[in-house]
């Protein structure tokens, strides 16, 4: 797929002659009101319009140069109960929220698409909104094929200049875009299609990245929220301010959710058949043994230890249902058969989340520049997580919590960067949703947010996998009856009806699940909300 690059028009030096003034001066001068986009629909099948939405690409400069954001949206069901408009917001930074609608509107509640109009779109930097592109498929494919599952005692100094070649070629291919995909922007932009979809207030669900953004939009324009659901949270002061805090937390989180699977399948051998009574030490031997012999690809390209991890760290996020299917392909693995799903390298449908990936927390986030206290937090991180870690650790630039060794060489500016407060004072309340062994945005994140925002309630899923609805009965509904009727789940509610490992391996995906996908590698990064209505 090719995607449209930058839209710019107009304005430009006034543009650039502020970009030195940081967030803080700015807020305190006068600004002209951005304008609102006009929005026309077209058809753009199967039941969807689509539209183009002109916005500042400089929030300094409101009047100047802009950039094209891609927006997609599916009317009300029912007109006589439409209450106004849905948007979903996916993870990220860098999946499509364009393709989100698409792939999850028909595994909505019937009370979401009877009710409201289902809204999404393409942030800045993503997707058909200016897709950003540091590393083209190449470059990366050639990253990820020479990193390892077992990286070397070697192996810092390498990864920070990987890094710092990613960099430049950020600044090199992407430069003039770069400044302005932060959160921050991002907020402002939803707050101006809120008022051209003709919307009062904003009714929202975020997952994972797309819970940030939810809080960000809460922190800037409390008044203008009427339910914002945040399901999978981060920890904002972390993310934004503490970011190694934020970061080792994901490191123990992925690891802990690697070693349960293991555990468990230590335990029930009978239905994982992995590991011939001891699966960790045959785990660490299978990323060693493919290192130093990598699997051929039905693509032409090869399979290594590293490989393998880059598959767990996303896979294992579907909880339990999906650990006998881990089972069985790790057996694959080690057996040399390429058709197991954790030996499918990554694609250009990654790379595509990846590049925007990186550079999005690179701009959010500020890292202390000293590089001593980087080589400590990394190689601890390393250390604490012996699972997973090491190869994230000094792996190519790819997934969130393996971000420092970049962005602490970021020399791009960060004027689109939020950096708080979080309090929403003055909101509508604000429903925020954690898993307990979340594996990529733990659960003590959500405890946090929770208890950071004014008007903040906090609803507990008792699971493996990241995130919430879709996965639980009991969660959607709560999310549902509160984006509906702003019903508020009581203090301490909780659920935990996870779907329990089957007792062999499934064929097809449970409820709920993306299995069939994910083994028979459908696509690489589409942001699934799983099927409970």
């Amino acid at each position: 797929m090719k995607f449209r690059r930058l839209r710019l028009a107009g304005a430009a030096a006034s543009a650039l002659a502020v970009a030195c003034a940081g967030p803080q001066a700015w807020a305190s001068e006068q600004h002209e009101t951005a304008p609102v986009p006009t929005l026309t629909w077209s058809d753009c099948q199967g039941g969807f319009e689509c539209a183009d939405a002109q916005v500042p690409l400089d929030y300094r400069e409101p009047q100047g140069r802009t950039i094209t954001l891609a927006v997609i949206r599916k009317k009300a069901a029912d007109p006589s109960k439409r209450k106004g408009t849905l948007f979903l917001q996916p993870g990220g930074p860098g999946n499509s929220g364009v393709d989100f609608v698409r792939g999850n509107y028909d595994d909505l509640p019937a009370a979401l698409r009877d009710d409201f109009d289902v809204f999404g779109y393409d942030v800045r930097g993503v997707g058909r909104s200016s897709q950003v592109v540091c590393w083209d498929d190449a470059t990366y494919t050639k990253a990820v094929t020479a990193a390892k599952g077992v990286p070397g005692p070697g192996a810092y100094k390498p990864a920070v200049q990987q890094a710092a070649d990613f960099d430049q070629a950020c600044q090199d291919n992407a430069g003039d875009l770069l400044p302005y995909v932060g959160t921050q922007y991002v907020a402002r932009d939803i707050d101006l299609l809120r008022q051209a979809l003709g919307e009062d207030q904003l009714t929202y669900y975020g997952r994972s990245f797309g819970s940030y953004i939810g809080t960000v939009y809460a922190a800037m324009f409390p008044d203008r929220v009427r339910a914002l659901a945040l399901d999978g949270a981060y920890d904002p002061e972390h993310y934004t301010s503490r970011p190694y805090a934020y970061d080792r937390p994901q490191y123990l989180a992925l690891d802990g959710a690697m070693g349960r699977f293991l555990d468990w399948c230590k335990a029930d051998q009978a239905t994982c058949g992995f590991g011939d009574g001891d699966p960790r030490a045959a785990f660490q031997k299978l990323k060693a043994d493919l290192d130093a012999n990598p699997v051929p690809t039905a693509n032409g390209g090869q399979a290594n230890g590293y490989t393998l991890v880059y598959r767990l760290m996303f896979n294992i996020n579907e909880g339990k249902v999906i650990w006998p299917s881990f089972g069985e392909a790790l057996r694959k693995a080690q057996q040399r058969d390429n058709t197991s799903f954790l030996l499918r390298p990554p694609s250009p449908a990654s790379y595509d989340f990846l590049n925007p990936n990186v550079v999005v927390e690179c701009v959010d986030k500020k890292y202390p520049t000293d590089r001593a206290l980087l080589r400590s937090q990394v190689t601890t991180n390393a250390k604490l997580a012996p699972l997973l870690g090491p190869a994230m650790a000094y792996g190519p630039p790819t997934y969130d919590h393996q971000h420092a060794t970049a962005c602490v060489q970021w020399k791009g500016e960060h004027v689109s960067r939020y950096g708080g407060s979080f309090r929403a004072k003055g909101s509508a309340p604000i429903l925020v949703i954690g898993n307990t062994g979340d594996p990529d945005t733990p659960y003590q994140d959500a405890v946090a947010l929770s208890r950071e925002l004014d008007n903040g309630r906090l609803l507990t899923f008792k699971a493996e996998g990241h995130t919430a609805f879709g996965r639980s009965a009991c969660a959607s509904d709560a999310i549902t009856g509160y984006l509906v009727d702003l019903k508020v789940p009581a203090r301490g509610a909780s659920c935990a009806d996870e779907t329990q490992p089957p007792s062999s391996t499934p064929t097809v995906a449970p409820p709920g699940t993306t299995l069939t996908e994910l083994r028979n590698g459908v696509s690489d990064r589409v942001d699934h909300i799983g099927s409970l209505r």
